[in-house]
């Protein structure tokens, strides 16, 4: 077999194809074996009926269509991988020659991955969460605690935010007592707006013992309003511990409030280094993303939606979940849903394309050993040997995409070594503060302490 590659306009190519005719008698010989396997003839089991007995039935003609059908794909698989050609789409295929007899030859016109312009990568500025504690946040935090140990204090005073509020509480429509917003001693939080918006606004300044009459919207919308009666039965303000040696005695395993801020200060800093090492491969990635101008094929970014959308599938059929039910859950139409996959998925390709751009320029190559290792790993999550994973990639033409897949790892990876970290303000991050220094018996967080502070950050 011979084969050229042309470059064509609009991102496709022309590869040209020849295949001897005695190289396509081989073709013609598995067409015969195919056909003997699927008809029958008398004195003949099937699949042993000769190609000369055969060839007088049914003549010649049938096998070479066979043949052709089946040898012009493998063809064109191998020519693609001896031009090293990055093929995003199906080929149109154009037998030229060897329909009826001799040599065969075809075309296949295919559109290809293309390159793009990255300019500026060199120069990518990151900003990713500061991966230090602020006196503010330890401060935050230490509130929080304080709050946890709060006690409740009847006042004399009018109600004010925050203030716990006990009331009795009747709320009708045409006289008749609502299911749910009928209750004795019901102890709301001013200010917190958990019931209707009109509470906060009629609580805000009563005494105890006031009793407040008036209507509200019912908080379903198709519902008429609700007619509310509420008593004032006592008011109570939260009273904080003070933030001092005792509360930390209390509140933790330390005997200062000294003691008490540096740990917090190095556990709260430990997750936000966490969090901030996790985001620089996204931002970068992201950032990377926004060099691209040229327009992105529609056939890759139609690729990268069907591969989000099976995934999402997956991990909600995992879940017993399905794509309508998600939808419902999330509150979003499917309209918009799909909008917002499409141009993640468009965004995904950029990104793709940008770092090929960057392993290109920067001659960054994947070493036999790293693709054994990708392989090993792939075989390992299927439960195959190595070598029948290798030998079903190479059957399929895959090979080169591993290759091409590890290489745009690696220029990711190269490029977050060398992109500008700075924080929220501006300000340059020492990739030596994203260190963690290892844990000590004395001060390892356990997982619920670290899991609480990840939240609240």
């Amino acid at each position: 077999m011979e084969s050229t590659v042309e470059a064509l306009e609009g991102n496709k190519v022309k590869l040209s194809v020849a295949v001897t005719e005695s190289e396509f008698e081989t073709d013609i010989n598995e067409a015969f074996r195919q056909i003997a396997r699927e008809v029958r003839l008398p004195g003949f089991r099937p699949g042993k009926a000769p190609r000369k007995v055969l060839e007088a039935r049914i003549g010649l003609e049938a096998a070479r269509i066979e043949a052709l059908e089946r040898s012009v794909p493998k063809y064109y698989l191998q020519a693609v991988d001896e031009h090293d050609v990055d093929v995003i789409a199906q080929p149109e295929f154009e037998i030229t020659g060897g329909e009826e007899g001799g040599d065969v030859s075809f075309t296949a016109v295919v559109e290809v991955r293309p390159e793009v312009n990255a300019g500026g990568y060199e120069n990518l500025r990151v900003e990713i969460p500061s991966p230090e504690a602020t006196e503010e946040e330890v401060e935050e935090r230490i509130e929080h605690l304080r709050n946890s140990f709060s006690t409740l204090e009847s006042v004399e005073r009018p109600a004010q935010s925050g203030d716990q509020i006990t009331l009795d509480i009747e709320g009708s429509q045409d006289g008749e007592p609502v299911a749910g917003l009928t209750a004795d001693d019901y102890l709301y939080e001013l200010g917190s707006g958990n019931i209707v918006e009109e509470f906060d606004d009629q609580l805000a300044g009563t005494k105890t013992g006031d009793v407040l009459e008036f209507k509200a919207d019912h908080p379903d919308p198709d519902e008429a309003q609700i007619d509310f009666k509420l008593t004032v039965k006592d008011i109570q303000e939260k009273v904080l511990p003070e933030a001092d040696d005792d509360f930390a005695k209390e509140a933790s395993e330390f005997e200062t409030m000294a003691e008490l801020r540096e740990d917090l200060s190095n556990r709260m800093s430990m997750v936000k280094k966490i969090q901030a090492s996790m985001a620089i491969n996204q931002k970068t990635a992201e950032a990377l993303g926004e060099l691209v101008d040229e327009d992105i094929p529609e056939a890759l970014v139609d690729q990268e939606f069907q591969n989000r959308l099976q995934d999402l599938a997956m991990r909600l059929q995992a879940q017993g979940v399905g794509i309508e039910q998600y939808l419902a859950g999330v509150g979003q139409d499917q309209e918009s849903w799909v909008a917002e996959l499409r141009e993640a998925a468009t965004q995904g390709v950029k990104v793709d394309l940008a770092l090929r751009a960057v392993a290109l320029k920067e001659a960054i190559e994947v070493a036999e050993h790293e693709l054994e290792a990708e392989l090993e790993a792939v075989a390992q999550r299927v439960g195959e040997k190595v070598a029948k994973v290798r030998k079903q990639i190479e059957r399929n033409g895959q090979l080169a995409a591993v290759r091409s897949d590890l290489r745009t790892r690696k220029a990711l990876e190269w490029l977050v070594s060398k992109v500008e970290l700075v924080d929220e303000a501006g300000n340059t991050i020492d990739r030596a503060a994203l260190e963690i220094a290892p844990p000590t018996a004395d001060s390892t967080p356990d997982e619920e302490n670290v899991e609480e502070d990840s939240e609240e950050n």
